[in-house]
């Protein structure tokens, strides 16, 4: 259904954030009606972990409010409600990572949280995620599945699904995420949302670990683009705790246009190297081709090089998996999900030689898909090869006669992108013949995450399907 243009809680974050700080709304009704609305409907999404006690977070919204009545400095955020996904620590909300072994109470906030403070926010709350992010749909042992507001027998997606569900069913206005194999772009394909993968380095996080690793990055979710720049200018930027963080130009984040699009240069793949894809995903998509050729972009076909580049994920992500899981693993393995386990054993007993091939080869996965992006403006193809799946399965074990033997072997639209280092957006491109979401994955020139959420805002301009709603919620 179309966006019923009255209804506060649809209103575009950045309309939201401008009628706070003129006045001609209070943060105070704001956050109320998010929390009037998460009351209403997570019973039915679970897109929730925790949620702050309504006369705290209406106490945070009352001092928003006296900052603009004082004429204070005002951030990007000011006064809107976010909730942050729960593998990040919020001080004073509990910390699950998605598991039963954790939930204290955190007692600092993340580099995230304390950039959304400084720029505004008021947390509010804490999004569902699998264990330790593990996967594409959001499943775990703390209750029943994120599901999604397009169809509820179905997924919202994962890892970062709870922000998903949230920002398809209108209770959040935006919402971060994070992603090493489709984390933000999975969901946001499945619930017709915006969610970047930027380029390493954009958002700054204070990960424990191994800082320097390009391969987990934290990005933005939203229903449109330019909320999506909103939320960027907010998270990205330079921090000394963060080793790979660069400056970011955040005028130009929180201010995206449309950009042109005849003339625009399109690398066109299908199937990002030959990957099965859903007859029906790739239908929608050959029609979104021809769209963007009646708007007079130039898209070329080009074969997607992809020899041993999932060999490559596999060993990173495993890599990681050991990293950040090992010591959970080593307490708690009879409590953690069996993939879980799998993965920090297969990370334990990788090599040196193993590992310092899959870091070589990723240099040059990075070197020739910036070649290939000089010749052209985007790099386009699927998002996800399926629409939302059932909400009965923890991954999709098939598609178009391809059997998998492993959760991650459905998200290679996503993970063989990872590898690249470049910017990704998932942005929606048409709906199945049930009326499910199925999105467009765009990929940009290094660090031109600017550029990538300008094409994504001239495309919402012309298909309209980021003002369609799921059907029932008002």
């Amino acid at each position: 259904m179309d966006r019923a243009e009255d209804a506060l809680h649809w209103r575009d974050a950045s309309d939201l954030a401008n009628d706070i700080r003129t006045r001609r709304l209070s943060s105070v009704e704001v956050v109320a009606m998010f929390l009037d609305r998460i009351e209403e409907l997570d019973r039915h999404y679970n897109a929730f972990l925790s949620v702050m006690a309504r006369s705290e977070a209406l106490a945070l919204a009352g001092q928003a409010d006296a900052a603009v009545a004082r004429g204070d400095a005002l951030g990007p955020l000011h006064g809107l409600p976010v909730a942050v996904k729960d593998l990040m620590d919020v001080r004073g909300l509990p910390t699950t990572h998605g598991t039963t072994v954790h939930g204290a109470i955190a007692e600092h906030d993340s580099l995230l949280a304390e950039n959304l403070r400084a720029a505004g926010a008021i947390i509010i709350g804490k999004t569902n995620t699998p264990e330790h992010g593990l996967g594409t749909l959001t499943v775990n042992r703390l209750g029943p599945p994120t599901l999604n507001p397009w169809d509820p027998t179905r997924h919202a997606g994962g890892s970062s699904g709870g922000a998903g569900a949230a920002l398809a069913a209108g209770m959040l206005p935006i919402a971060d995420g994070s992603d090493s194999g489709g984390s933000i772009r999975y969901p946001a394909s499945f619930c017709n949302l915006v969610g970047l993968r930027p380029t390493p380095g954009r958002v700054p996080t204070g990960r424990i670990g191994d800082a320097w690793s390009p391969h987990g990055v934290l990005g933005p979710m939203a229903r449109n683009a330019r909320d999506a720049g909103l939320l960027l200018a907010a998270m990205s930027g330079f921090d000394r705790r963060a080793p790979l963080s660069v400056g970011a130009p955040k005028e130009a984040y929180a201010d995206i246009r449309p950009a042109e699009l005849r003339g625009l240069r399109v690398a066109w793949t299908a199937d990002f190297g030959g990957l099965p894809i859903d007859p029906e995903v790739q239908q929608v998509l050959a029609g979104f081709r021809e769209t963007l050729v009646a708007l007079g972009a130039h898209v070329e076909d080009v074969a997607f090089e992809a020899d041993r580049i999932d060999e490559c994920w596999e060993i990173v992500e495993m890599l990681n998996f050991h990293a950040s899981c090992g010591e959970d693993v080593a307490r708690f393995r009879d409590s953690l999900r069996t993939d879980l386990v799998r993965n920090v054993d297969q990370g334990s007993s990788l090599t040196a030689a193993r590992i310092n091939w899959a870091f070589t080869e990723r240099t040059n996965i990075f070197r020739r898909t910036a070649r290939l992006l000089e010749r052209f403006d985007v790099l386009a193809g699927p998002a996800t090869p399926v629409f939302a799946p059932p909400a009965d399965c923890d991954w999709v074990a098939e598609i178009d006669g391809t059997t998998f033997d492993r959760y991650f072997l459905w998200q290679r639209c996503a993970c063989r992108i990872t590898m690249t280092a470049h910017p990704a957006i998932s942005v929606p491109a048409g709906f199945s013949a049930s009326g499910l979401p199925i999105g467009l994955q765009l990929v940009g020139r290094y660090r031109d995450e600017a550029g990538l959420l300008g094409y994504a805002a001239a495309l919402e301009e012309v298909t309209g399907f980021v003002r369609r709603r799921p059907a029932g919620l008002d």
